[in-house]
């Protein structure tokens, strides 16, 4: 396929999809702000036909918000509504969900091009975070729904009509998901629902939640992954209590806590059988880690590319300073970690819709993109000096971005934990 992308010095003009834009040929040292939709090519060789297709449609939309819409929205703390509906309105949020009720039915390795090239854009996870639930989060409701279910939940998520967030995590059991304290106990044609629930994504914008609770007491089962029961339902703010978390970045999309107490749930939104909803979640693990290490992988090239820019263009005793080897192999290293990472990324991706169910790919794939984007971040800001620590040139933001996909969904310790014990036959550690 042709590159689509790219950049023509002489003439000073990038091309991007059938857009053409200027780029700064003479550039003054306070104004350096390189857009990031310029520079996405479709470069990579080993992706198949439907990927490069989407990288190009998603570049393409990406190519209406640049660096300094994505600024003002985490500066202001503002939902990116304006792209959400923009990929809404394309067909994107349905992009895994079955075509017969308004999806793609494309696999986990378009999704992850997808998210990469939102976070490679310059949007980061301000963006890519905005839309990450509709990728992947109602796959239990598409794999274990009953077909009124599906009718009913997937076709106004997949339009744009109704947002989503999860709810697993809770206060006092972090990642021991299986000794969740909250609980539904069944009243008539409800359920109860009582407890909290912590760093649930989007509930500020959401009208949904898939959420996970305890239906059997853990004492009472003879496994401690049984017991546990999937609800997909209103978020009925009337029951429940919804404090948003302040955080050091992807302020545009909210993290909350949740307290509920006598929250009234309908039993027909009980997904699949009382007692099954550990198995219906786990089905889904491997691909969010796939898809958030995409998006790391989009925050570093988007943070290299920046660095690597400035470093051509900033001219220091007469020469640029990616001239200085003490600038160059650094960021040299950085694309080196970057391309490792994305290999892993998309073989982890691949081996998942061919219906390989183990993790160590998909984990190793997100450690290792999670990794590689926060040290290109980090570079990107020493390589731009004291200017890094500046909003304007947006590094900074990439970096405080990078941070959080080191720790959510998994944590990288969590992850060696994984690859220890699974792949290497070790003792469990913890």
């Amino acid at each position: 396929m042709e590159k689509r992308c790219h950049r023509q010095t002489e003439a000073g003009i990038a091309k991007c999809g059938h857009k053409q834009v200027s780029v700064v040929t003479s550039v003054n040292f306070r104004s350096i702000h390189a857009k990031a939709t310029e520079y996405l090519p479709a470069n990579q060789p080993e992706w198949s036909e439907s990927q490069r297709s989407v990288r190009e449609a998603i570049a393409k939309v990406c190519t209406k918000y640049p660096d300094e819409y994505w600024m003002e929205r985490d500066n202001e703390h503002k939902f990116p509504w304006e792209l959400y509906n923009d990929l809404a309105a394309n067909g994107w949020l349905g992009i895994c969900l079955p075509q017969k009720y308004g999806g793609s039915e494309l696999g986990i390795a378009e999704a992850a091009v997808m998210l990469q090239t939102i976070a490679e854009s310059g949007a980061g996870m301000n963006g890519a975070s905005s839309v990450h639930m509709n990728i992947f989060g109602l796959e239990p409701v598409a794999k274990f729904g009953t077909e009124e279910q599906k009718e009913r939940w997937l076709v106004p998520l997949i339009k744009g009509q109704e947002r989503a967030c999860f709810g697993v995590t809770e206060p006092n059991t972090g990642l021991d998901t299986l000794k969740l304290q909250s609980t539904a106990k069944r009243d008539g044609d409800h359920y109860i629902l009582k407890g909290s629930k912590v760093f649930i994504s989007t509930a500020q914008v959401a009208e949904k939640i898939l959420i996970l609770v305890r239906t059997t007491p853990l004492e009472d089962v003879k496994k401690p992954s049984q017991g546990l029961s999937l609800f997909y339902t209103d978020l009925n703010r009337s029951s429940v209590d919804i404090t948003e978390i302040p955080k050091m970045g992807r302020s545009a999309v909210d993290t909350n806590s949740l307290f509920f107490e006598d929250w009234k749930v309908p039993a027909s939104d009980l997904i699949g059988n009382e007692g099954d909803g550990f198995k219906m979640i786990m089905h889904g693990m491997n691909a969010e880690r796939v898809l958030v290490g995409a998006e790391a992988l989009g925050i570093g090239y988007a943070a290299l590319r920046r660095a690597s820019n400035y470093a051509n263009e900033r001219i220091v005793f007469g020469n640029p300073i990616g001239k200085n080897q003490g600038i160059q192999h650094p960021l040299a290293e950085c694309w080196m970690n970057l391309e490792g990472a994305r290999l892993m990324i998309y073989l982890a991706a691949r081996l998942y819709d061919e219906g390989y169910a183990d993790g160590e790919y998909a984990n190793a794939g997100k450690f290792l993109a999670s990794e590689a984007a926060f040290k290109a971040a980090e570079r990107a800001i020493l390589s731009h000096g004291g200017m890094g620590y500046a909003k304007e040139y947006h590094v900074e933001r990439y970096l405080r971005e990078a941070t959080l996909s080191r720790i959510a969904p998994v944590s990288g310790e969590m992850i060696k934990n994984y690859i220890g014990q699974r792949v290497l036959g070790l003792p469990k550690s913890y």
